[in-house]
């Protein structure tokens, strides 16, 4: 009986580990160009960004955020604050600033990580430094944040964007010195090179981000990138699918698959746009989805059962 009672309490902590990514892998850091876990193994993240927080609001529940780790396989979500738009951060703080925390909140419950997304294209340096305070105040104890300081910035040169993300980072790093930051690249985060060239000194655990939609952002982009990796530049692509660039027109699965696996031998991390319901394309979700996830077969549009798929064969993969 003894035995038996403590191959099963084996049994349930391992599982219970396994299912809680955060409790496996714990604090993040960047090794090199890899973002590492606890151990110092290579660890990859694959997850669903939510859609604007101010577009697309019934979806920030806690309910949502389960689903998406426990039926999606998410080892990581994005909480993307919507900040200049109408109804958005700089119009409703405490809005935005609730839905952000109920995605965070239930992220740390379900132990996964959670990039907590400035989701602006131009700079706002003392919104964003007082906004990121608050979060790295709240909750940069725990390993499970992530901070994505500017989501895409679209014609600000890299100076601009390189003064704008120091001073942030020294904002977060004031207060919480460990968790990862990621750091947006001139002309929507496509011009990696330009901080591979100059990148931000004095600063742990920085990764650049790339963004990516496969109909549109094919091998020029994939070798931009590499060549960034290879002078020593952390990569993390922080929003994909694989449609046009402005989300819409037909999925391109050909290159859609030809970037997947392109970062899956890169080891890169990868997060997919977006948890919404706008008729577009790239939203994940017809408008029959429940705000609190259970979605069904015909709730999800093309590229949500497509995503779907891709992350929970991963997850399988990798028990």
């Amino acid at each position: 009986m003894k035995s038996i009672s403590a191959a099963v309490l084996f049994f349930c902590i391992a599982f219970r580990i396994d299912a809680q990514p955060v409790k496996m892998h714990g604090q993040l850091k960047v090794q090199g160009t890899q973002l590492t876990d606890q151990n110092n193994q290579p660890l990859v993240l694959n997850g669903m960004s939510f859609g604007w927080s101010c577009f697309h609001p019934r979806f920030y529940t806690a309910a949502a955020t389960k689903w998406l780790h426990k039926d999606w396989k998410c080892n990581v979500v994005r909480a993307a604050l919507g900040v200049e738009p109408d109804r958005g951060y700089l119009q409703d703080s405490a809005g935005n600033m609730k839905r952000i925390k109920t995605v965070i909140d239930a992220a740390i419950e379900e132990g996964i990580y959670v990039i907590v997304d400035w989701h602006s294209h131009n700079i706002n340096l003392n919104e964003a430094k007082g906004f990121f305070r608050e979060i790295a105040t709240a909750y940069g104890n725990h390993p499970n944040i992530i901070y994505e300081i500017f989501n895409e910035p679209d014609y600000e040169t890299w100076p601009e964007v390189k003064k704008y993300s120091t001073e942030v980072i020294a904002t977060i790093r004031a207060i919480d010195p460990n968790n990862i930051i990621l750091v947006g690249s001139p002309h929507w985060d496509q011009d990696i090179m330009l901080p591979a060239a100059d990148p931000i000194t004095g600063f742990n655990n920085l990764m650049y981000t790339v963004h990516f939609y496969a109909a549109t952002h094919k091998q020029f982009l994939r070798d931009r990138t590499d060549a960034a990796i290879a002078k020593g530049l952390p990569v993390f692509i922080s929003e994909s699918a694989g449609m046009q660039a402005s989300g819409n027109g037909a999925i391109d699965y050909p290159e859609w698959n030809k970037w997947i696996s392109w970062m899956e031998d890169k080891k890169l991390s990868w997060i997919t746009w977006s948890v919404s319901d706008k008729d577009e394309t790239c939203s994940v979700l017809n408008i029959t989805a429940s705000d609190y996830g259970g979605w069904k077969k015909e709730d999800l549009k093309e590229s949500g059962t497509k995503t779907r798929e891709i992350l929970r064969n991963k997850a399988a993969k990798n028990k």
